[in-house]
């Protein structure tokens, strides 16, 4: 797990955290189509950030489940693509995360692939190869004007959480279970999920608790339906994927499909 701080200014009241996980780059059936208008609506959006959360090639290896002969683009030719696309909003790439399918190369040659395209954007100080835990600070707090409201987000790519919706939903409400954060953020499973629970945090110092709530965010794959996902009988999976809100003035934080 890294510890990444990002900071903005105290004049924005709100900020959008966009999403890009599983873009699955190189796949035959990648929307391409849609990144590319997702990428667009996060640089004409003064007030949108995004995260990078893992999966963004597809990778295909002859070592792997991916069909290496059904690549669209090398792996060379999707490295660089990945570049190229999200140059533009580099500035604001607030963390990136490795996905199982960059970590392919890893596995068999020790290359992280991510790494790579996170110093080719001039970002590294905010990758991560497993988890980040983010401390994002800007605005301006009605009860305490002279600091910034800070949100503490934790997002990783994940792993498992098998065929049905239940074992997805356990997947990602375990995340909770690792650190103590504001909002998760899993990817791995093309199911675009958002719940929220409750959470009574103490504060040891002053012999207090307090309810909070905790937003739990599961991305979506930007994959049309064919392919490996036919071949081995999964379902087809929405292109829709949720975005996060977050109030500068006062505590609130939500997230829409």
């Amino acid at each position: 797990m890294r510890s990444i701080k990002v900071e903005y200014p105290k004049d924005l009241s709100r900020l959008e955290v966009h999403l890009f996980s599983d873009l699955h780059i190189g796949d035959k059936y990648c929307n391409m189509a849609r990144i590319k208008e997702r990428i667009e609506e996060v640089k004409n959006n003064e007030n949108a950030v995004c995260i990078l959360n893992g999966d963004i090639i597809n990778n295909a290896t002859r070592s792997s489940v991916s069909d290496s002969y059904a690549e669209q683009m090398t792996p060379m030719e999707q490295i660089r693509l990945f570049t190229e696309l999200f140059s533009p909003i580099k500035e604001k790439i607030i963390a990136l995360t490795s996905g199982n399918h960059e970590n392919r190369s890893y596995k068999d040659d020790g290359l992280d692939i991510t790494e790579v395209c996170a110093r080719q954007l001039g970002i590294d100080e905010r990758y991560s190869k497993t988890g980040a835990l983010i401390f994002l600070r800007f605005g301006q707090p009605v009860k305490h004007p002279d600091r910034r409201m800070c949100y503490i987000i934790y997002a990783t790519h994940g792993s498992g959480g098998g065929r049905k919706e239940g074992g997805k939903a356990v997947q990602l409400a375990d995340m909770a279970n690792i650190v103590d954060a504001d909002i998760y953020v899993h990817g791995h499973t093309h199911l675009p999920m958002v719940m929220k629970q409750s959470f009574f945090r103490t504060d040891a110092q002053n012999s207090r608790y307090s309810k909070v709530d905790k937003l739990f965010v599961n991305t979506s794959a930007m994959l049309e339906y064919g392919g490996y996902g036919e071949a081995y009988g999964f379902k087809p999976s929405s292109i829709d994927c949720p975005t996060i809100y977050l109030d500068g003035r006062k505590k609130r934080f939500s997230a829409e499909l």
